[in-house]
């Protein structure tokens, strides 16, 4: 719990999580045509390359 002593971090961290949660999910268009198990690592490639 060393990170989350103050309340900005707890929400930082849960919205990375709700983030990374629907992308797994489908929810947005990233990396929606790989595989499940592969959609997470497409998103985020996808995403730095915009960037």
């Amino acid at each position: 719990m060393r990170g989350l002593k103050r309340l900005r971090s707890a929400q930082t961290i849960s919205t990375g999580h709700v983030f990374v949660q629907n992308i797994r999910r489908g929810h947005y268009e990233l990396g929606i045509d790989t595989d499940p198990h592969a959609r997470l690592t497409a998103a985020f490639t996808e995403l730095t390359l915009a960037i």
